[in-house]
């Protein structure tokens, strides 16, 4: 491998501070948009259960905040409701989809650089060729007999360039594509959990007289 890195030239390099920085973003997104971590599919029932009769403690609502991303989307309605008994159903939608915006927002995070990477990759790779490119030319300057070294090197740099660039970009895009398709999932399940629990807390809001 390092013999390889060293037959690629410099411009190698940057494809490699691409790959190392791609793999980190992806085992981070793996490990950050778990169901787990995000929305375990069991909370909102149990939310549900738990708010039957009446609303939890501060407590329990803070802890609900910190199990995961679709706990703090149902505590910000818990609280809406415990700080303004006589909320509307308008002002309730809209803390739950303030909060809902910003957890999305982190879910989101570092997928932007994932998408760069996949982009900037095949231009990095470009970029090696022609660097390769003009090492091959320049073997051959006019009136000079051709160095045949400096041409397998200036071929060798265009070639490992391309292919690493595209072993770099095509992950990369696949990732990119995946944990997309999870958090527009996660939104979903997101909007769909607040849609069930607006008409739930509705039961504890004190009505004004008409």
């Amino acid at each position: 491998m390092f013999s390889i890195i060293q037959a690629a030239g410099w411009p190698i390099w940057p494809l490699l501070a691409c790959s190392v920085v791609a793999l980190a973003l992806v085992i981070e997104r793996f490990s950050s948009l778990r169901p787990a971590r995000v929305a375990p599919p069991k909370l909102l029932d149990e939310v549900l259960t738990l708010t039957r009769s009446n609303l939890p403690g501060p407590d329990v609502v803070h802890k609900l905040a910190g199990n995961s991303a679709l706990g703090q989307v149902l505590a910000a309605g818990l609280r809406s409701v415990i700080a303004e008994p006589r909320i509307t159903e308008e002002s309730l939608r809209q803390s739950l989809e303030g909060t809902g915006r910003v957890v999305l927002h982190r879910l989101e995070r570092y997928l932007n650089a994932l998408g760069t990477i996949a982009t900037a990759a095949p231009l990095l790779g470009l970029l090696g060729t022609v660097v390769g490119m003009i090492e091959i030319f320049g073997a051959q300057a006019p009136g000079a007999t051709g160095n045949p070294v400096q041409m397998a090197h200036g071929i060798s740099i265009a070639l490992y360039n391309t292919a690493f660039g595209l072993i770099v970009a095509i992950p990369a895009l696949m990732f990119h594509r995946y944990f997309r398709g999870r958090v527009d999932e996660y939104a979903l399940t997101l909007e769909q959990a607040a849609e069930r629990l607006v008409p739930h807390l509705m039961r504890f809001v004190v009505r004004t007289p008409a």
